[in-house]
């Protein structure tokens, strides 16, 4: 569904302009112009819109086509026509995205266009769209799945574009969903509808509808428990960078660890070794591996090798399997 022009289009209400003022003032004091990252989606279009309100001339925006759906094309231009009537300069970009986990490479993709284009047109700061809902739901299905503090930890208010020294701001996690759609609907436009919204095989749309219906939980609180879980996992990474620096050996073959610390920040020391040594690993599979070493044995994760050599873990890459 593309965005057209009601007959009676109206500013955003100024209680939310002023929220999201203050927000950029607190995320982005430095200042300069920004690039606002928008889909088209109504939670970025709200954005575009409370930005345009609250620091007209003071931003850009980015649309990017992925290619991955035929409507792609035209989304990406109705966000250039809706900023083209509101005079504001719009780059829609174009995103080659690698096989393997669509979502996944098409995020680190679109990231890679976004942080190109700050540095091209002189950006102070990427900002994206991500709200309350977003967060609360994230934190939500994680718990359901066992995850550990990292997993649960919400996305950080101000951080870096992936792989990049790009600062990424968010200033909407503070506002609900439904703020920004009727935001939207104010402005007389009509986002578009990315149809995996209401496809219930996504545990996230299942999950959606559900805390639609639950009126004693408030996404609000639920994104702040995150924010809060996400401060714990910088101390937990904190304690790791001292307990690496304090007892972790590198040698010419691997890493020798000599555990002091608590199970949370062994975990972040081992998963440190493992990923450096060139292997991966999820949280469920580090956690096993970490009760093996405490107890004595060895083990296999990612392709590397982990055992117990007296008071030491040892991390050694896996040999080369030997061909015919």
């Amino acid at each position: 569904m593309i965005a057209t022009e009601a007959r009676s289009p109206a500013a955003p209400e100024p209680d939310l302009v002023a929220r999201f003022a203050e927000a950029l003032a607190r995320l982005w004091p430095e200042g300069g112009r920004i690039g606002l990252a928008v889909s088209g989606g109504p939670d970025s279009l709200a954005m575009l819109l409370l930005a345009e309100a609250a620091i007209p001339g003071q931003f850009e925006v980015a649309t990017v086509d992925h290619g991955l759906r035929p409507e792609a094309a035209d989304e990406c231009a109705m966000v250039a026509r809706v900023c083209a009537e509101r005079g504001v300069a719009c780059e829609v970009l174009q995103a080659n995205v690698a096989h393997g986990n669509l979502q996944a490479a098409a995020r680190e993709a679109r990231y890679a266009e976004l942080a190109a284009l700050a540095r091209e047109r002189g950006l102070s700061a990427i900002a994206t769209a991500h709200h309350s809902d977003d967060q609360a739901e994230t934190l939500l299905m994680r718990l359901n799945r066992g995850s550990g503090v990292a997993g649960l930890a919400g996305v950080r208010a101000r951080g870096k574009v992936p792989n990049s020294d790009v600062p990424l701001i968010r200033p909407l996690l503070e506002f609900r969903r439904s703020e920004l759609g009727e935001v939207v609907a104010r402005a007389g436009l009509f986002a578009t509808d990315d149809p995996s919204n209401g496809d219930e095989r996504f545990d996230r749309v299942r999950l959606r509808r559900a805390l639609a219906g639950s009126d004693w939980l408030d996404p609000r609180w639920v994104a702040a428990s995150a924010s809060h879980l996400a401060d714990a996992d910088e101390a937990l990474e904190w304690a790791a960078q001292r307990e690496w620096d304090e007892h972790v050996t590198v040698v010419e073959r691997g890493v020798r660890y000599r555990c002091r610390a608590p199970r949370a920040v062994a975990l972040k020391v081992v998963e440190r070794a493992i990923h450096g040594l060139g292997g991966r690993a999820r949280g469920q599979d580090l956690a096993r591996l970490l009760d093996r070493l405490e107890c004595g044995e060895a083990g296999n994760v990612g392709g590397i090798l982990a055992s117990a050599d007296g008071d030491e873990w040892v991390f050694r890459r896996e040999p080369p399997r030997r061909t015919g």
